[in-house]
Protein backbone atom coordinates (compact mmCIF):
# COMPACT_ATOMS: atom_id res chain seq x y z
CA UNK A 1 0.00 0.00 0.00
CA UNK A 2 1.03 3.69 -0.49
CA UNK A 3 2.09 5.82 2.53
CA UNK A 4 -1.49 7.54 2.04
CA UNK A 5 -3.34 4.50 2.30
CA UNK A 6 -1.45 3.13 5.26
CA UNK A 7 -2.54 6.41 7.12
CA UNK A 8 -6.13 6.73 6.21
CA UNK A 9 -6.27 2.80 7.01
CA UNK A 10 -4.80 3.69 10.34
CA UNK A 11 -7.63 6.04 10.97
CA UNK A 12 -10.33 3.67 10.20
CA UNK A 13 -9.02 1.26 12.65
CA UNK A 14 -9.77 4.17 14.83
CA UNK A 15 -13.42 3.79 14.48
CA UNK A 16 -13.24 -0.12 15.25
CA UNK A 17 -11.92 -0.43 18.13
CA UNK A 18 -13.41 -3.77 19.04
CA UNK A 19 -11.25 -6.01 16.30
CA UNK A 20 -7.70 -4.75 17.51
CA UNK A 21 -6.68 -5.08 14.19
CA UNK A 22 -2.44 -5.69 13.71
CA UNK A 23 -1.30 -5.33 10.37
CA UNK A 24 0.39 -9.36 9.34
CA UNK A 25 1.68 -9.33 5.61
CA UNK A 26 -0.24 -6.36 4.80
CA UNK A 27 -3.49 -8.36 5.82
CA UNK A 28 -5.65 -6.70 8.42
CA UNK A 29 -5.96 -9.48 11.80
CA UNK A 30 -9.10 -9.19 13.86
CA UNK A 31 -8.72 -10.35 17.41
CA UNK A 32 -12.23 -11.49 17.51
CA UNK A 33 -14.19 -13.76 14.97
CA UNK A 34 -17.00 -11.61 13.19
CA UNK A 35 -18.64 -15.21 12.45
CA UNK A 36 -19.13 -17.35 9.53
CA UNK A 37 -18.98 -15.64 5.61
CA UNK A 38 -19.34 -17.65 2.34
CA UNK A 39 -17.68 -15.96 -0.36
CA UNK A 40 -19.41 -16.34 -3.51
CA UNK A 41 -18.24 -15.85 -7.25
CA UNK A 42 -19.73 -12.53 -8.74
CA UNK A 43 -22.14 -13.52 -11.79
CA UNK A 44 -22.17 -11.61 -15.21
CA UNK A 45 -18.99 -11.14 -17.60
CA UNK A 46 -16.00 -13.52 -16.51
CA UNK A 47 -13.32 -11.19 -16.62
CA UNK A 48 -10.19 -12.94 -14.99
CA UNK A 49 -10.15 -16.23 -17.03
CA UNK A 50 -9.03 -14.22 -20.11
CA UNK A 51 -6.26 -13.03 -17.90
CA UNK A 52 -4.96 -16.27 -16.92
CA UNK A 53 -6.91 -15.38 -12.99
CA UNK A 54 -8.63 -17.50 -10.46
CA UNK A 55 -11.81 -16.69 -9.42
CA UNK A 56 -11.52 -13.73 -7.50
CA UNK A 57 -13.49 -15.60 -4.59
CA UNK A 58 -10.02 -17.74 -4.43
CA UNK A 59 -7.94 -14.44 -3.54
CA UNK A 60 -10.95 -13.45 -1.03
CA UNK A 61 -10.86 -16.86 0.41
CA UNK A 62 -6.90 -16.10 1.38
CA UNK A 63 -7.22 -13.02 2.70
CA UNK A 64 -10.23 -14.15 4.74
CA UNK A 65 -8.21 -17.14 6.02
CA UNK A 66 -5.29 -14.97 6.91
CA UNK A 67 -6.66 -12.51 8.72
CA UNK A 68 -9.00 -14.75 10.95
CA UNK A 69 -11.83 -11.68 11.09
CA UNK A 70 -14.48 -14.86 9.91
CA UNK A 71 -15.19 -18.57 9.26
CA UNK A 72 -15.27 -19.75 5.49
CA UNK A 73 -18.03 -21.36 4.60
CA UNK A 74 -17.46 -23.31 1.67
CA UNK A 75 -20.16 -22.88 -0.56
CA UNK A 76 -18.69 -23.96 -4.09
CA UNK A 77 -16.97 -27.16 -5.02
CA UNK A 78 -16.43 -28.07 -1.47
CA UNK A 79 -20.53 -27.91 -0.69
CA UNK A 80 -21.07 -29.82 -4.02
CA UNK A 81 -18.39 -33.00 -2.82
CA UNK A 82 -20.48 -32.63 0.62
CA UNK A 83 -23.68 -32.75 -0.79
CA UNK A 84 -22.19 -35.98 -2.50
CA UNK A 85 -21.34 -37.92 0.40
CA UNK A 86 -24.59 -36.79 1.66
CA UNK A 87 -26.44 -38.87 -0.93
CA UNK A 88 -23.63 -41.69 -0.23
CA UNK A 89 -24.80 -41.18 3.61
CA UNK A 90 -28.95 -41.31 2.63
CA UNK A 91 -28.52 -44.38 0.13
CA UNK A 92 -27.08 -46.46 2.53
CA UNK A 93 -23.90 -46.55 1.03
CA UNK A 94 -21.30 -45.23 3.99
CA UNK A 95 -20.13 -47.49 7.44
CA UNK A 96 -21.97 -47.17 10.26
CA UNK A 97 -20.90 -44.64 12.77
CA UNK A 98 -19.78 -42.07 9.41
CA UNK A 99 -21.61 -39.31 11.39
CA UNK A 100 -22.99 -37.63 8.24
CA UNK A 101 -26.86 -36.28 8.34
CA UNK A 102 -29.09 -33.92 8.57
CA UNK A 103 -28.50 -30.39 10.99
CA UNK A 104 -24.58 -30.42 10.36
CA UNK A 105 -24.11 -27.91 8.10
CA UNK A 106 -23.13 -24.27 9.42
CA UNK A 107 -24.88 -21.54 8.50
CA UNK A 108 -23.18 -18.68 6.69
CA UNK A 109 -23.85 -15.13 8.49
CA UNK A 110 -22.85 -12.68 6.07
CA UNK A 111 -22.52 -13.55 2.29
CA UNK A 112 -18.74 -11.56 0.23
CA UNK A 113 -19.12 -10.78 -3.47
CA UNK A 114 -15.56 -9.36 -5.44
CA UNK A 115 -16.34 -7.80 -8.11
CA UNK A 116 -14.87 -5.03 -10.46
CA UNK A 117 -16.58 -1.90 -11.11
CA UNK A 118 -18.07 -1.34 -14.31
CA UNK A 119 -18.76 1.62 -16.42
CA UNK A 120 -19.64 0.49 -19.63
CA UNK A 121 -22.50 2.15 -20.56
CA UNK A 122 -22.40 1.12 -24.28
CA UNK A 123 -23.10 -2.49 -23.28
CA UNK A 124 -25.79 -1.64 -21.28
CA UNK A 125 -23.40 -1.59 -17.92
CA UNK A 126 -24.29 -0.07 -15.03
CA UNK A 127 -22.56 3.16 -13.57
CA UNK A 128 -21.10 1.43 -10.23
CA UNK A 129 -18.14 3.68 -9.67
CA UNK A 130 -20.58 6.58 -9.48
CA UNK A 131 -22.91 4.44 -7.45
CA UNK A 132 -19.92 3.61 -4.63
CA UNK A 133 -18.56 7.24 -4.71
CA UNK A 134 -22.12 8.52 -3.46
CA UNK A 135 -22.81 5.81 -0.70
CA UNK A 136 -19.50 6.20 0.71
CA UNK A 137 -18.10 9.69 -0.15
CA UNK A 138 -15.36 8.13 -1.14
CA UNK A 139 -11.93 10.04 -1.90
CA UNK A 140 -11.40 7.75 -5.09
CA UNK A 141 -14.69 7.92 -6.66
CA UNK A 142 -12.93 10.32 -9.51
CA UNK A 143 -10.43 7.94 -10.01
CA UNK A 144 -12.86 4.60 -10.63
CA UNK A 145 -12.45 4.10 -14.48
CA UNK A 146 -14.29 1.08 -15.08
CA UNK A 147 -12.85 -2.38 -14.52
CA UNK A 148 -9.72 -3.66 -14.93
CA UNK A 149 -7.17 -1.99 -17.75
CA UNK A 150 -4.82 -4.00 -18.92
CA UNK A 151 -2.83 -0.87 -20.74
CA UNK A 152 -2.43 1.05 -17.81
CA UNK A 153 -2.20 -2.24 -15.06
CA UNK A 154 -5.05 -0.33 -13.10
CA UNK A 155 -7.78 -1.86 -11.51
CA UNK A 156 -10.97 -0.43 -9.68
CA UNK A 157 -12.97 -3.48 -7.81
CA UNK A 158 -16.19 -3.30 -5.03
CA UNK A 159 -16.38 -6.05 -2.05
CA UNK A 160 -20.69 -6.26 -0.75
CA UNK A 161 -21.21 -8.04 2.32
CA UNK A 162 -24.78 -9.01 2.81
CA UNK A 163 -26.55 -10.19 5.78
CA UNK A 164 -27.87 -13.68 4.94
CA UNK A 165 -30.90 -13.68 7.34
CA UNK A 166 -31.80 -9.85 6.13
CA UNK A 167 -30.61 -9.69 3.34
CA UNK A 168 -29.73 -6.07 3.97
CA UNK A 169 -25.95 -4.89 2.78
CA UNK A 170 -24.04 -4.60 5.64
CA UNK A 171 -20.84 -3.28 4.07
CA UNK A 172 -19.83 -2.18 0.44
CA UNK A 173 -15.94 -1.03 -0.23
CA UNK A 174 -13.84 -0.38 -3.23
CA UNK A 175 -10.37 -0.81 -3.91
CA UNK A 176 -7.86 1.04 -6.71
CA UNK A 177 -4.69 0.09 -7.59
CA UNK A 178 -1.61 0.83 -10.47
CA UNK A 179 1.58 -1.49 -10.90
CA UNK A 180 2.81 1.58 -8.66
CA UNK A 181 1.09 0.47 -5.35
CA UNK A 182 2.41 -3.03 -5.55
CA UNK A 183 5.34 -4.49 -3.63
CA UNK A 184 5.19 -8.10 -3.34
CA UNK A 185 7.69 -9.41 -0.77
CA UNK A 186 8.83 -12.12 -3.62
CA UNK A 187 6.72 -15.52 -4.17
CA UNK A 188 7.77 -17.47 -1.64
CA UNK A 189 6.29 -15.30 1.54
CA UNK A 190 4.19 -12.75 2.62
CA UNK A 191 1.09 -12.48 0.32
CA UNK A 192 2.60 -13.66 -2.54
CA UNK A 193 3.45 -17.21 -0.94
CA UNK A 194 0.28 -17.03 0.35
CA UNK A 195 -1.84 -16.43 -3.05
CA UNK A 196 0.46 -19.41 -4.49
CA UNK A 197 -0.83 -21.16 -1.45
CA UNK A 198 -4.31 -20.80 -1.60
CA UNK A 199 -4.38 -21.41 -5.16
CA UNK A 200 -4.62 -17.79 -6.61
CA UNK A 201 -1.06 -18.19 -8.11
CA UNK A 202 -1.70 -16.16 -10.97
CA UNK A 203 -2.47 -13.14 -8.72
CA UNK A 204 1.20 -13.70 -7.48
CA UNK A 205 3.11 -14.57 -11.12
CA UNK A 206 1.41 -11.65 -13.40
CA UNK A 207 1.64 -7.73 -12.80
CA UNK A 208 -2.05 -7.46 -14.09
CA UNK A 209 -2.89 -9.95 -11.46
CA UNK A 210 -0.73 -8.46 -9.16
CA UNK A 211 -2.60 -5.00 -9.30
CA UNK A 212 -5.76 -6.94 -9.00
CA UNK A 213 -4.89 -8.61 -5.53
CA UNK A 214 -3.74 -5.28 -4.19
CA UNK A 215 -6.73 -3.04 -5.13
CA UNK A 216 -9.01 -6.13 -3.21
CA UNK A 217 -6.26 -6.46 -0.70
CA UNK A 218 -7.47 -2.57 -0.39
CA UNK A 219 -10.76 -3.15 -0.34
CA UNK A 220 -10.90 -5.94 2.39
CA UNK A 221 -8.74 -4.04 5.01
CA UNK A 222 -11.58 -0.94 4.65
CA UNK A 223 -14.35 -3.64 5.04
CA UNK A 224 -13.09 -4.95 8.22
CA UNK A 225 -12.46 -1.60 9.64
CA UNK A 226 -16.18 -1.06 8.93
CA UNK A 227 -17.35 -4.16 10.37
CA UNK A 228 -15.79 -3.84 13.05
CA UNK A 229 -19.44 -3.35 14.84
CA UNK A 230 -21.05 -6.40 13.64
CA UNK A 231 -22.66 -8.16 17.17
CA UNK A 232 -20.47 -10.95 18.44
CA UNK A 233 -23.32 -13.22 17.54
CA UNK A 234 -25.11 -12.74 14.17
CA UNK A 235 -27.59 -15.67 14.68
CA UNK A 236 -28.48 -14.22 17.87
CA UNK A 237 -28.74 -10.69 17.25
CA UNK A 238 -31.28 -11.11 14.39
CA UNK A 239 -34.96 -11.70 14.14
CA UNK A 240 -36.08 -14.78 15.22
CA UNK A 241 -37.19 -17.42 12.72
CA UNK A 242 -40.73 -17.53 11.76
CA UNK A 243 -42.55 -20.23 12.92
CA UNK A 244 -45.46 -22.49 12.01
CA UNK A 245 -48.60 -23.83 14.23
CA UNK A 246 -48.66 -27.75 13.93
CA UNK A 247 -52.23 -28.34 15.27
CA UNK A 248 -55.03 -26.29 16.08
CA UNK A 249 -54.56 -23.52 18.42
CA UNK A 250 -55.69 -20.34 20.14
CA UNK A 251 -53.54 -17.26 20.48
CA UNK A 252 -53.30 -16.52 24.20
CA UNK A 253 -53.84 -12.95 25.61
CA UNK A 254 -51.44 -14.02 28.59
CA UNK A 255 -48.59 -16.38 29.21
CA UNK A 256 -50.72 -18.22 32.38
CA UNK A 257 -53.72 -19.11 29.83
CA UNK A 258 -55.74 -16.42 31.95
CA UNK A 259 -58.47 -13.42 30.27
CA UNK A 260 -59.86 -14.13 26.47
CA UNK A 261 -57.85 -15.90 23.61
CA UNK A 262 -56.89 -12.92 21.25
CA UNK A 263 -57.79 -15.28 18.01
CA UNK A 264 -57.86 -19.31 16.64
CA UNK A 265 -55.06 -20.19 15.05
CA UNK A 266 -54.98 -23.07 12.50
CA UNK A 267 -52.34 -25.14 11.46
CA UNK A 268 -49.63 -23.97 9.23
CA UNK A 269 -50.45 -20.58 10.45
CA UNK A 270 -46.90 -18.34 9.78
CA UNK A 271 -45.97 -17.06 13.23
CA UNK A 272 -43.06 -14.35 14.41
CA UNK A 273 -41.45 -15.37 17.56
CA UNK A 274 -41.00 -12.09 19.83
CA UNK A 275 -37.83 -13.38 21.62
CA UNK A 276 -39.76 -13.37 25.22
CA UNK A 277 -40.25 -16.09 26.63
CA UNK A 278 -42.25 -17.88 29.93
CA UNK A 279 -41.60 -21.32 30.24
CA UNK A 280 -43.19 -23.18 27.94
CA UNK A 281 -44.78 -20.72 26.56
CA UNK A 282 -43.72 -17.87 23.95
CA UNK A 283 -44.93 -14.57 22.40
CA UNK A 284 -45.33 -14.23 18.83
CA UNK A 285 -47.47 -12.18 16.46
CA UNK A 286 -49.52 -13.41 13.66
CA UNK A 287 -49.53 -11.70 9.91
CA UNK A 288 -51.82 -9.23 10.71
CA UNK A 289 -50.11 -7.56 13.91
CA UNK A 290 -52.21 -9.77 16.79
CA UNK A 291 -49.94 -10.29 19.56
CA UNK A 292 -50.31 -13.28 21.85
CA UNK A 293 -48.82 -16.48 23.65
CA UNK A 294 -48.92 -20.01 22.43
CA UNK A 295 -46.97 -23.06 24.20
CA UNK A 296 -44.08 -23.77 21.90
CA UNK A 297 -45.33 -27.61 21.91
CA UNK A 298 -47.08 -26.50 19.24
CA UNK A 299 -44.62 -25.00 16.71
CA UNK A 300 -42.32 -25.75 14.25
CA UNK A 301 -39.81 -24.25 12.47
CA UNK A 302 -40.80 -22.72 9.40
CA UNK A 303 -38.78 -23.59 6.46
Amino acid sequence: MSRTCHALFAVALLAAPPLALAQQADVPVCSRNLGSIAVIEPTGQNWWTGQRLASPAALIKVYVNRSRCFTLVDRGTGMQAMQAERALAASGELRGGSNIGKGQVRAADYVLVPDVVSQNRDAGGTNIGGLVGGLLGNRRAAAVVGGVNLKRSSADVVLTVTDARSSEQVAMTEGHATKTDVGWRGAGGGIGGALLAGGASGYANTEIGQVVAQAYLQAYSDLVAQLGGLPSDASASNVSQAVTLTRPGRLLAAADGSGTAVRDLEPGMLLYPTGTRVGTMWEVEDEVGNRGWVNSAQLSNAR
